[in-house]
């Protein structure tokens, strides 16, 4: 029996929109359900993509690839320069990292209609820096290979849920407020470095939002990406390295040597680092914009491409905070998906071209990338600061945060994992109240 008009149309737009439960931040804990989590909806077809996809999508999704593409891919690349990797073995690297956040941030974001981002982790990349002084390219990675199938088993176990499920969301968030703060003191640094460049990003964003009828038909963030291009070609600050070098990216296959100091040295710091520190985030952000997404399948998926990414001599991969930040930060909840297939994309496009597009993106004014990047991501910090102080778990969440921001670094260990780990401690010893169960469930 047709519908008639009215229900057609609340008929369509309900599954446009699928009804996601929404999630009190204070009290929020992952849904009981299967192992592996069943998309709420159908996959995302091309269809559905083209119908969904919007310029705000788009900027959103670029802007996550330009992110990805500069401070990361120059801590990626100072990491290998200092320990004595070829030029060959660097562009490798670039090559893996991308292909592998391609690859699974399609196929994720398509298959449960969520923004999916996934990329690398630069806390473990960092970590890798004093490993290299002391161990072969090819005892990391040995240990690369090694903690991607640990990631994998982890995630096959439920165990990751399990934990996540177990902490407080204030506490994770306020995690993510400490690690994204950089972000936003980072408008202030760069506008006052080079003004030139960074100042009118800033006043086109502040004068976007603040003028509604303006922001309707120019979103805040494209408009600001639009304006600081042509802040950085009217001051020519663009210094590109006119020098002669390969344009398509060569992979390069390390055997890796499995020796017992580099497992113990890497391979557990490089699995918590992946799996609760940078997975937690990715998820507490998501969450935060009202997504679910699904924990245990993101760390299967984490654990499988990390495998991928040993292949090509790279560091493990992650669902990063910061890209979903940034893939999330305007538009319709239902059409954030969009976004991370943009980035996905673009993703490909430059591992493919790894040695070109990594000399194109290095020689942008760094101003532009904070000052872009700290703009995009306001929202997000916004919201992981009004999650973790506006209810329960707040001394908790303050330890957390306090930990994180100072930089502890234990045993090889990111901070923001000493971060949780201290705060969810304080927060059971002081706030039992608010632990305590709610009558009824």
């Amino acid at each position: 029996m047709p519908l008639p008009p009215s229900s057609r149309s609340a008929h369509a737009q309900a599954i446009q929109q699928p009804d996601y439960p929404r999630i009190d931040p204070a009290t929020a804990r992952a849904p009981r359900d299967p192992l592996l989590e069943r998309p709420a909806t159908r996959p995302a077809g091309i269809r559905a993509l083209l119908r969904d996809l919007g310029g705000a999508y788009a900027s959103n999704g670029v802007i996550g690839l330009v992110f990805s593409a500069s401070g990361p891919i120059a801590v990626t690349l100072a990491v290998g320069a200092a320990g004595g990797l070829s030029q060959a073995e660097m562009a490798s690297r670039v090559y893996g990292i991308f292909l592998s956040a391609g690859l699974t941030t399609i196929v994720m974001s398509l298959l449960y209609r969520q923004p999916l981002g996934f990329a690398w982790s630069i806390p473990g990349t960092v970590l890798l820096g004093p490993s290299l002084q002391h161990l072969s390219f090819a005892e990391v990675v040995g240990a690369f290979f090694v903690s991607g199938v640990l990631a994998l088993a982890l995630g096959a176990t439920g165990v990751v849920r399990r934990i996540m499920a177990a902490i407080p969301m204030p506490i994770v968030m306020a995690m993510v407020a400490a690690v994204f703060l950089r972000f936003g003191t980072d408008i202030v640094s760069s506008t006052q470095a080079n003004p030139v460049v960074a100042a009118p990003l800033v006043l086109v964003f502040v004068l976007l939002s603040a003028v509604p009828a303006l922001g309707r038909k120019l979103p805040p963030v494209l408009g600001t990406l639009i304006a600081g291009v042509i802040a950085v070609a009217a001051s020519r600050q663009f210094a590109l390295d006119t020098a002669s070098g390969p344009v398509l990216a060569t992979p390069v296959f390390t055997a890796p040597e499995f020796t017992w100091a580099a497992q113990l040295e890497l391979v557990v710091p490089l699995a918590i680092t992946v799996l609760i520190v940078q997975n937690g985030q990715g998820v507490a952000v998501l969450r935060a914009a009202e997504h679910q997404p699904p924990v245990n399948a993101s760390a299967l998926a984490s654990g499988g491409f990390s495998i991928l990414n040993a292949c090509f001599g790279a560091v493990s991969a992650c669902v990063t905070g910061p890209t979903n930040a940034l893939l999330t930060s305007s538009g319709e909840k239902h059409r954030h998906y969009t976004s991370a297939v943009v980035y996905g994309f673009l993703s490909f496009v430059f591992a493919l071209l790894a040695p070109t597009l990594t000399r194109f993106m290095l020689a942008t004014p760094e101003a532009f990338v904070l000052a872009l990047g700290g703009i995009a991501m306001l929202k997000a910090l916004q919201q992981a600061f009004v999650t973790a102080f506006a209810t329960k778990f707040t001394f908790g969440a303050l330890v957390t945060f306090v930990v994180t921001i100072s930089g502890l670094d234990l045993f090889n260990i990111h901070t923001a994992f000493w971060g949780i780990l201290f705060g969810y401690a304080a927060s059971r010893l002081m706030e039992r109240g608010d632990h305590a169960p709610v009558a009824g469930q």
